[in-house]
């Protein structure tokens, strides 16, 4: 009798415990505007003291999905008294985020429907079950943050090797994929085709869903730093002591062994004298006139350039000048071919391409090349007989994200032609 009086004593001294009661007494104290918020869907916050809101926010009990809504159920308490109660219509079966998403595809076509025969206190109700649907989705997402920082927080500190707090954060990193995972199901593209036009709905499914997505990812991008610099300080730890203890266990097979002391031995190791010799910086000291005539002899004594600058300078400006003479002379056989293809269009009776042209005479030219020299050569033409030809370019957009348009050929003809029109 005496062991099961001490076994009761030692449970209720667990913090564990005290916190359970308090929390459990305080649902009872409440209960019934508590169980009324649950049939209602939100609580009314003047049922309440100041005191008493603050303590059942702070007891995990109730919470504020978002900003602009009111004070509603913990899932989990949902999930409770739904559970005691055997209410099927509020029982979460399953958490798993697939089937939160085909029950609120379900509750959508009901809604739907409902309004379409013009039930609006039936459409009113299936807005309600649907926004508690949502928020309580949402709000498992933060359960299951909230336990990674509690995790990380305060069971790390009951554990004492550091193979279990490895192991601690492996299961942390797991959990945290999982969550990840569940966001990656949800696909907004859905949700808006879902709502369709309908403001409510896609303020719900859309808008106020994304930003609480939105926050639980940056939550989660908080908790995978910390894990990651918790890894990375844990197998530095176990490094070290993984190092200290099969040290340990060397000296302990080898109790006469002496560390020698390597930096003034001759003979080391290869494994140990892998470091090539150090070779000592010398600067002049050019304060020191007694050492002018060593210094002298230094200079003098330094290896000088057997070929004369001036051929070098020589060499090099004769090579840059051959650059220079075969750029010029591509340039005006350019300049020649695309004045032959301008005397081309003068004889043609209609507009004449430019890259068609380049293919039938087998030009050298790159066709980009020769577009651009074709453009530059109608726009340095005089006024006066630019008005004598007309250009067009067959230009296409690069890319839908700017107004880039790249030429791809151009057409060249005379202006007396009535079926060529010139786009600028």
């Amino acid at each position: 009798m005496s062991t099961l009086h001490e076994g009761k004593s030692s449970a209720q001294s667990n913090p564990l415990f005290q916190l359970g009661k308090e929390r459990l007494e305080l649902i009872g104290k409440h209960a019934d505007a508590l169980m009324q918020g649950y049939l209602q869907g939100h609580v009314d916050e003047s049922s309440f003291s100041h005191q008493a809101l603050e303590k059942l926010i702070n007891g995990r009990i109730l919470w504020r999905p978002d900003e602009q809504q009111p004070l509603s159920l913990r899932p989990n308490v949902n999930e409770l008294i739904a559970g005691l109660t055997q209410d099927e219509r509020k029982r979460q079966i399953n958490s798993d985020v697939g089937e939160h998403l085909d029950l609120i595809h379900t509750r959508v076509q009901s809604l739907q429907t409902a309004r379409q025969k013009g039930d609006y206190a039936a459409s009113e109700h299936h807005m309600q079950l649907l926004t508690e649907r949502v928020h309580d989705m949402t709000g498992q997402f933060g359960d299951a943050i909230e336990s990674l920082w509690h995790r990380l927080n305060t069971e790390f500190g009951f554990v004492s090797s550091l193979d279990d707090k490895i192991l601690e954060i492996e299961l942390a990193q797991r959990q945290l994929r999982r969550i990840l995972d569940g966001f990656k199901i949800i696909s907004f593209e859905d949700l808006i085709q879902l709502a369709g036009s309908d403001g409510a709905l896609r303020k719900l499914l859309v808008s106020q869903l994304q930003a609480r997505i939105s926050e639980h990812s940056g939550s989660l991008l908080e908790v995978q730093k910390r894990l990651v610099l918790l890894m990375a300080r844990f197998r530095h730890q176990q490094e070290r002591a993984l190092l200290v203890n099969r040290m340990s266990a060397f000296l302990r097979q080898h109790p006469n062994f002496k560390v020698g002391d390597y930096p003034n031995r001759s003979n080391v190791p290869e494994v140990i004298n892998q470091a090539h010799g150090i070779s000592a910086q010398g600067f002049v000291a050019l304060d020191r006139p007694q050492d002018s005539y060593a210094l002298a002899e230094l200079a003098r004594a330094i290896p000088r350039d057997l070929v004369p600058a001036s051929q070098s300078e020589t060499q090099t400006q004769g090579f840059a000048t051959a650059v220079q003479d075969l750029v010029a002379t591509e340039q005006k056989q350019l300049a020649k071919d695309v004045e032959d293809f301008f005397l081309h269009v003068i004889e043609s009776t209609e507009a004449v391409s430019g890259v068609d042209y380049l293919a039938e005479n087998a030009l050298p030219w790159e066709a980009e090349m020769w577009l651009f020299q074709i453009v530059a050569e109608f726009e340095g033409l005089p006024q006066q007989n630019k008005q004598s030809f007309m250009l067009e370019k067959d230009s296409a957009r690069k890319s839908p994200f700017n107004h880039l348009h790249i030429i791809q050929d151009v057409k060249l003809g005379m202006r007396f032609f009535g079926d060529f029109q010139a786009v600028g």
